[in-house]
Formats: structure tokens, sequence, C-alpha cells
């Protein structure tokens, strides 16, 4: 999705029933009051983000469409019978508890060797400030990178370019892109730490959202972090995908931070698989249950509502979940919950991805996906509040902004696809978003 030009500029979403939250979760009703149409879209900083591409193939058989509890019956029957696509890629998508058993918070040397580059803040800084929540993020943001680059290196056999940049204002960023792969026309996974002082601009979007803020002489010193993600794959039968997990904090006059969180995961298939959409849905679900009960329909809906194409009346994808401002009950479990997240991002992508690897597809599936991409495109361009908001940003990375972008896409003029076929069974999930899990 949409790129870093300098600031997070995520969003406040709509009102979602908030009964059954125990008193350390009020918080949650509060972060997501705001109406859908006050959504910032996603974070900006001047790191880069990808567009992706197009190719051929064979002839797709028939799709088996269920719905409702029959549909919910079959993927529940076909992960507990160890669906052995999903069985197969276990081993090569889940990082391995043993590595995730030696990744101490505190050994900040030894982490950064396994990154896909020195991470942006010097390694001597972020050793003397190790227990600081920038320091922690910024280490976490660059784990996920290394964890899902690599995860997208073994599958497609091809390199991520790694591309270092600096923000004349302060900072810089780390994109990966491997492009015109076997599997993947395009994928990119950036990784930006950005400083200075808020714009008028920037801070007129806080104090939308509801921040308060108290500059001195009309400065507010910020930091912002985060890892973003977008695939274009070539098939049309692995979906695209995205994430985005990020952390902001501002400095006010009397020395006081403000601080909060934001970030999301979502599928955008091209043609439907319930299979996957339980699977991806249900691997976020289970990382949100392990902090809170009503995590995962609240920020379900949340993706369902920002990711809403208004004037075609229809969803991007297939959601996953999404959230920001978050700020409470405390850094700690905010940060805690954040990790979780970020520790999905590939179990919840990389078992669909080995699942359709070698499916064949026709150029027909393939022109269909060009029409998908423009959508993608679409709202990109139209309605992500960060990539808006980042064009619009004096210093900012056109590159990094635009890399989400796909290398190819398609728009036929009064596209509607017949009645019945695979394509029309995708649009209606799309235009009457569903509960996958």
């Amino acid at each position: 999705m949409a790129s870093m030009a300098f600031c997070c500029v995520k969003s406040l979403a709509q009102a979602t029933s908030r009964r059954g939250l125990s008193p350390n979760f009020k918080w949650l009703s509060r972060v997501t009051r705001q109406s859908p149409c006050s959504l910032p879209g996603t974070w900006t900083t001047g790191a880069r983000f990808m567009s992706h591409g197009a190719a051929a193939g064979g002839r797709r058989k028939g799709v088996l469409v269920l719905s409702g509890a029959a549909a919910v019956t079959a993927a529940v029957a076909g992960l507990l019978a160890n669906n052995w696509h999903f069985r197969q890629a276990d081993m090569a998508t889940l990082v391995p508890k043993a590595a995730e058993e030696t990744r101490q918070e505190g050994d900040i040397l030894s982490r950064c060797r396994g990154f896909m580059s020195p991470p942006v803040t010097d390694v001597a800084v972020l050793q003397a400030r190790k227990d600081d929540m920038c320091t922690r993020m910024e280490m976490l943001i660059m784990e996920t990178q290394a964890d899902f680059c690599k995860a997208l290196q073994e599958v497609d056999g091809g390199t991520f370019q790694v591309d270092r940049w600096e923000r004349k204002e302060g900072g810089g960023g780390i994109s990966c892109v491997m492009q015109d792969g076997e599997v993947f026309e395009k994928a990119g996974v950036n990784v930006s730490v950005v400083s200075g002082h808020l714009t008028e601009e920037a801070a007129r979007q806080m104090r939308s959202r509801g921040k308060v803020l108290k500059g001195k002489d009309g400065k507010l010193p910020f930091c912002a972090m985060g890892v973003s993600s977008v695939i274009h794959p070539k098939n049309p039968h692995i979906p695209t995908v995205h994430f985005n997990y990020r952390y902001f904090e501002i400095e006010e006059e009397d020395g006081s931070k403000q601080w909060w969180f934001g970030g999301g995961t979502d599928l955008t298939p091209i043609y439907l698989d319930e299979d996957d959409a339980f699977h991806f849905h249900n691997t976020l679900k289970q990382a949100c249950d392990k902090h809170h009960p009503r995590f995962y329909p609240d920020f379900k809906e949340w993706c369902d509502r920002y990711f809403y194409i208004r004037h075609r009346g229809e969803t991007r994808g297939i959601g996953g979940i999404f959230f920001d401002d978050l700020d409470a009950p405390d850094q700690e479990t905010a940060f805690s919950f954040v990790k979780s997240c970020a520790g999905t991002v590939v179990p919840c992508f990389l078992p669909i991805v080995h699942k359709h690897l070698r499916q064949p597809f026709s150029e027909q599936e393939k022109a269909w996906q060009q029409v998908r991409r423009g959508r993608y495109v679409e709202f990109n361009l139209v309605y992500d509040r960060g990539v808006k908001f980042g064009l619009a940003t004096p210093g900012s990375r056109i590159e990094s902004i635009l890399m989400s972008l796909p290398l190819t896409a398609r728009w036929e003029y009064m596209h509607e696809p017949d009645l019945g076929t695979p394509e029309a069974n995708m649009l209606q999930v799309l235009r009457n978003p569903k509960d996958w899990v």
C-alpha cells in the first residue's frame, strides 16, 4: 500500500460495538470512534514503495465457491485434515522457535547481523539506548523486513535489491525490491526511520485525529518509523498482500511525549479461494486473540471500511486487520500486540503462495488480474491518505511513495464479468464483505 514520506498519517475509524470491553481496553472505543470518512491513509515517509507487474500461462479449472456455514466448515475441515499445501509450507515460512528464542531484545549487535542491511540508526546509538521504544521498534521492523524478504527469496529464487536512502531533514530508510522474479513481478519490503519537526500540514493532520499538540515556537520534534510491504505475484491465483506496522512519537514543549502505534495486514486475491481466506484471517485472529477478544473483530471491520473504493462500491480485497492511534493501555502492552501482528506476515501469506505456486492460468485470467490491479491503483491514488500526504510533502521520495503500484494494470470501459463466472463470484464478495472465521 502506501509509502513513507515522513510521517504517519494513518486513520481513526468508524464506530463499532464496544460491549464487553474490560476496563483496561476502554481506549479501543475511543480509538475507533471516528467516521470512516476521516480516515487518513497509510503511513508515509521517504521510503520506497513498490509497483508490480504481469505474466501469462495455462488454463484454469473450475472453482468451487461455498458460502455461509458450508464454507467455514469446509475450510476448518481442510485445515484440520492437515491440508498438505499448508503443511508443506510450515517449515519454510515459520521463523524457527530456536531463532526466536535467541532474539533477546538487548542483544543488538547479533540481531543486526541477520538484517538485509545495517539498521538506519547507528548500531552504537541503538546499543546505548536499547531500552528506548524507538530502538525496540526499529529492531522489530528490521527483523520483520529480513524475515519476509528471506522467505520470498526462498520461494522465488531471486534476490532483493537493497536500496539505502537518507532524508536530509533527518533519518532515512532501506528499500528492498525484487522485480521480474520467477514468482513475483515486483516485491517490495521497506523500512523507514525518520525524524525532524512536524510541518504545519502534518500538525493539522494530527490535530484532525484528536491530537492536542503543544510545540515550542511552533516546532514539534518527532520520530516515526515503520515497515511496509506490497507483493504483486505473477500468477493470478496467488493474491497480492500488503502489510504495514509503524510507530510515531512527538515531543511537546514541556518535554513530555505522545506516542502511538498503527498498522495492519490485508489480502487482495484475484480469484476467491475460501480456504486461503480462512487461513489468512484465522492466522491474524489467533495473533489478536492473544491480547484481547475484541481486537480481531473490531480491526477486521475497520480494515473492511478503510480499504473501500467508494466510487466502485467495492472493497480492495478481502481485508484482514487495520488499526491506528493505538496508545493504550500502556506502551509495553501496545508494543507486544504490534509485535504479535508483525510476526504473522510470513505464516499468513507464504503457505498460500506455496499452494498456488504451480497452478496454471489462462490469458483471460491474466486479463482479470490486470483489471483488479487497476482497482488497486485507484484506491492508492484516490483514497490512500498516506500516498496523497506523501506526494504533497516537500522532500519526499516519489519512487518510494509510488512503489506500491503494480508494474502493469488495465482499465476496460464498462467492464463487468458474466454472471456465474469465478470473476463475478470474486466481485460479489468485494461488494459484500463477509466474515471468514
